[in-house]
């Protein structure tokens, strides 16, 4: 029996469009912490970002994922001066998570709910857990969830930001699976990826959907349960799951 459906965020039930080389976002950043006493010229933050990702993505996982607070913690420290240190604590300990904040929204040109999402969920939350795994930022997905309004259709909302590691490592899946106590036979996931979504999900033993949605990797070879180019197809998908769960 099916007790849980899990979700990918961007691409799957979001369509979002941003931009990290647009040089007006480093710009509007660097400005921004000029406010706070960090003193980093647009170009020389664009390279130091980009830098920074890198580093943090070398380590010893084979799908590294980086930790966009961290990376802005660390420009912040290196670019402060005394006036910075004058800022009271809890701005301080805060400035890096609205910088994170402040870049994504800067880099955002478009976000918005694919057609059918929003019904298509209200229908399955009735009878189902839904949850999300999601290869984000926590500083940037959760407050785009909220922003398109599914921040409470999830529970829970795993993020690979927070790990260190991103899909398709199933690790990602299985802390799901636990917070939900199902098991592995017992979920569907639903991405727009061919590599993190179904690859992963397949790994993880999880019945996966592909929303062949307009982004996404669409060429990696691994092959979905199911595929669908219309979200609102999912409830007949989860559907005709269930007949088939029941008749084996």
């Amino acid at each position: 029996m099916i007790k849980a459906i899990l979700f990918d965020i961007n691409g799957t039930l979001s369509e979002i469009w941003t931009s990290e080389v647009d040089d007006n976002l480093y710009r509007t950043v660097s400005n921004f912490l000029d406010f706070q006493g960090v003193k980093i010229d647009p170009l020389k933050l664009k390279q130091e970002y980009f830098a920074i990702n890198e580093h943090q993505r070398l380590n010893d996982e084979d799908h590294a994922e980086f930790d966009a607070v961290a990376l802005f913690k660390e420009i912040i420290e290196k670019y402060q001066t005394p006036f910075t240190k004058t800022l009271s604590a809890e701005k301080l300990k805060q400035l890096p998570v609205i910088t994170a904040e402040l870049y994504r929204g800067a880099s955002r040109f478009s976000l918005k709910l694919y057609d059918g999402v929003q019904e298509t969920l209200d229908k399955l939350r009735k009878k189902y857990k839904l949850a999300c795994v999601s290869d984000a930022q926590s500083a940037w997905a959760l407050p785009e969830l909220n922003s398109v309004g599914l921040l409470d259709y999830f529970s829970p909302i795993i993020v690979s930001g927070d790990y260190g590691y991103r899909k398709p490592d199933k690790r990602l899946f299985e802390k799901a699976l636990k917070a939900l106590g199902v098991k592995p036979s017992e979920a569907i996931f639903v991405g727009n990826d061919l590599l993190r979504d179904v690859h992963g999900a397949n790994e993880a033993g999880i019945i996966s959907v592909f929303f062949k949605s307009n982004q996404g990797d669409h060429e990696y070879k691994a092959t979905p349960k199911y595929t669908m180019t219309d979200f609102k197809e999912l409830l007949k998908i989860v559907a005709k799951i269930e007949k088939k769960e029941k008749a084996a």
